[in-house]
């Protein structure tokens, strides 16, 4: 059950962060944003004027949006969850 949770995990990590790059339309956005993160500018404007996927520049963004800062979204981690109720 953990090795199943914790692939479900990583795939809804990388799903919100497609869903964050989907919101942020504009490269004017994406620029911003990115430079909010606190990203070095040339990195920044590698990432912003990508024209990859959403789903291949979540994987990209994996790095910065870490699981950290996915938790401050107020994602739980499922695996976290399960590891609390069941004390094994």
């Amino acid at each position: 059950m953990k090795g199943l949770l914790d692939t479900v995990d990583k795939w809804a990590r990388r799903r919100i962060r497609a869903v964050y790059w989907k919101q942020w339309k504009k490269i004017k956005t994406k620029y911003r944003m990115l430079k909010a993160l606190g990203l070095e500018e040339w990195k920044v404007k590698e990432l912003a004027y990508s024209r990859k996927g959403y789903w291949r520049m979540a994987k990209a963004l994996n790095q910065i949006f870490s699981k950290k800062i996915i938790a401050k979204l107020g994602y739980t981690s499922m695996l976290d969850y399960y590891l609390t109720v069941c004390e094994n």
